[in-house]
């Protein structure tokens, strides 16, 4: 499991809000995964603290700033 910094940890938390929590989801929110089993399937990178996250749909990178982008 790769460090995250407080930012980090604040925009993955909204990232993971986003994606599973949405009226979007209707109602599959049973194959959800729990926020502990997202936040741990992080990928480090060697780019100044950038973790890496699979969304499936995209590869989402964020900053140690918080920043997130694609």
């Amino acid at each position: 499991m790769a460090h995250l910094t407080r930012p980090q940890r604040e925009a993955l938390y909204k990232l993971y809000e986003r994606e599973y929590r949405s009226p979007a989801t209707g109602g599959w929110d049973i194959f959800k995964p729990t926020y502990m089993s997202f936040r741990r399937s992080v990928q480090p990178t060697h780019m100044d603290g950038c973790v890496m996250k699979d969304m499936g749909w995209a590869w989402v990178g964020i900053e140690t700033d918080g920043y997130t982008h694609t």
